[in-house]
């Protein structure tokens, strides 16, 4: 009786090759996500630092507003639009990275990513349109464009740019994944730890100052995120 070897087929090519171009287009939308981070909190710092002011009144802000419109507009576009465009690409990577060790936390990780995704767009577009109509309002009724553009400001804050509270939950369910996985770097988990707890603790009005910890914490996370997810072929080699 002979012995007949059978070579069972392999089938995991074009899904590693699917999960390897998503993890790179994953990886490289978390270094523009942390660009536009740094992007708005230069500017929210240097050139902006009247218009973002805490003591600032209305009717200053306007003033600013219709002095430097156009910076306004692409400051919001870079923390807003295209952050949220980002923030896709990359929580469908994490999402793949983790998915095969923690489905339940690494699905409801990308719900949360979806929806920062959504209300970012919804921010910066209310944002953008919003500015334009200040403007043009302050010209026939200054009075009338300073109450157009207290409401804007508080539907904005609302939806995403005075806390970071669906940010800090996507953050945290992401590390907590890494930690349980290992398929992130432990070091990256404990700065999305910290970074999340930050974002969160933001939705209460009395801490709305650590937003700048979150800002910061979240440069550091993508930039390390992004790195990890472009080295994902090393990943692969190391874990079949």
């Amino acid at each position: 009786m002979s012995n007949t070897s059978t070579t069972l087929p392999t089938v995991d090519a074009p899904e590693s090759r699917h999960f390897g171009t998503l993890s790179r287009i994953g990886g490289a939308a978390a270094l523009v996500a942390a660009g536009t981070f740094a992007y708005g909190i230069a500017l929210f710092a240097t050139t902006l630092a009247d218009y973002t002011d805490p003591d600032a009144t209305p009717a200053e802000s306007v003033d600013f507003l219709i002095d430097h419109q156009g910076t306004l507009l692409a400051w919001y576009i870079g923390i807003f639009i295209v952050f949220g465009a980002a923030l896709v690409p990359f929580g469908l990577a994490l999402r793949e990275r983790l998915v095969g060790g923690a489905p339940i936390l690494a699905n409801i990780g990308a719900v949360f990513a979806m929806i920062w995704a959504g209300l970012m767009f919804a921010t910066g577009m209310i944002s953008n349109i919003g500015i334009e109509s200040v403007a043009d309002l302050a010209e026939t009724d200054p009075e009338g464009a300073t109450t157009v553009w207290s409401s804007i400001d508080t539907v904005t804050n609302g939806l995403g740019g005075g806390n970071e509270l669906v940010g800090g939950f996507w953050i945290l369910l992401v590390s907590i994944a890494g930690f349980a996985t290992k398929r992130l770097p432990q070091w990256l988990n404990v700065v999305g730890v910290v970074t999340a707890v930050a974002g969160v603790i933001t939705v209460v009005p009395a801490f709305e100052a650590i937003e700048m910890v979150f800002g910061l914490g979240s440069i550091v996370w993508f930039i390390g995120a992004g790195v990890t997810l472009l080295r994902h072929r090393e990943l692969a080699e190391a874990t079949s």
